[in-house]
């Protein structure tokens, strides 16, 4: 059986997905961009402000799901442009103490919202 995980109090997700899923011991979370659960506003100020964002909304749905960030064993980065990749690997390594989950960075031609970045991952109790 799987169980649908949600940042409490966010606002729904923007189309016909789940936030996250947790199935058995295994946490999927969709890919998330800089949106504020609380106010539903985008944070897109900056990358490092947009990334901060993203990884502090996975962390909630980590968290909600009962599991840790050092759970996470694999994340996929979608940037906009790939000239962000030093800052935003810098804000994304700042979430992890040690082992890092193992990633991918890809550019793509456009985000949802046209977001600068967004990030999914699976984590495993």
């Amino acid at each position: 059986m799987k169980k649908i995980i949600s940042i409490p109090g966010a606002p729904a997700p923007i189309g016909p997905y789940s936030q996250a899923v947790l199935k058995g011991d295994t946490l999927f979370v969709s890919g998330q961009i800089p949106l504020n659960p609380v106010s539903g506003e985008l944070e897109t100020g900056s990358i490092e402000e947009a990334t901060h964002r993203i990884m502090k909304n996975i962390s909630a749905l980590v968290e909600t799901a009962g599991l840790r960030m050092e759970d996470i064993i694999k994340t996929s980065i979608f940037l906009k442009d790939m000239s962000d990749f030093a800052t935003v690997n810098t804000v994304y390594a700042s979430y992890f103490t040690k082992d890092f989950p193992a990633r991918e960075t890809v550019q793509v031609a456009k985000l949802p919202l046209d977001v600068p970045v967004e990030i999914s991952c699976i984590a495993i109790k």
